[in-house]
């Protein structure tokens, strides 16, 4: 019993080391709404859609990522400075402006790839 619970919990660990090491990921991108314009993101700032942001709940604030729209294979680098809500099950919320360059603005969603560009730096 005691090796059944030491090999579970060795695989459970192994399996979320594989999930932080990734760097590439598909799903479906949406932008924020006007109303969010000037409130504050996780990372303390304001939020303005006329900047290259976005929130994740997969990957860390402060991560540049790009984003490709795989209809059209136009891309934008954003930088992560906010999470969704938890129960959004969407793979990234990006600004107004990195929604039209990506050009899904009129349609409000669309498949995605990102790929990390640069991952977050810990201050100590």
């Amino acid at each position: 019993m005691q090796k059944l619970i030491l090999i579970v919990l060795l695989a459970l660990r192994l399996s979320s080391y594989a999930q932080t090491t990734k760097t590439a990921w598909t799903g479906i991108a949406s932008y924020y709404h006007p109303k969010f314009n000037g409130r504050k993101t996780s990372n303390g700032q304001v939020f303005n859609n006329e900047k290259l942001t976005a929130a994740s709940n997969r990957l860390k604030i402060g991560t540049k990522v790009k984003v490709i729209n795989v209809k059209n294979n136009k891309s934008v680098v954003v930088l992560i400075n906010d999470h969704m809500h938890a129960r959004n099950k969407r793979l990234i919320d990006v600004s107004s402006s990195a929604a039209k360059i990506l050009g899904f603005y009129e349609q409000g969603i669309c498949q995605v790839k990102i790929e990390v560009v640069q991952d977050s730096i810990t201050i100590k």
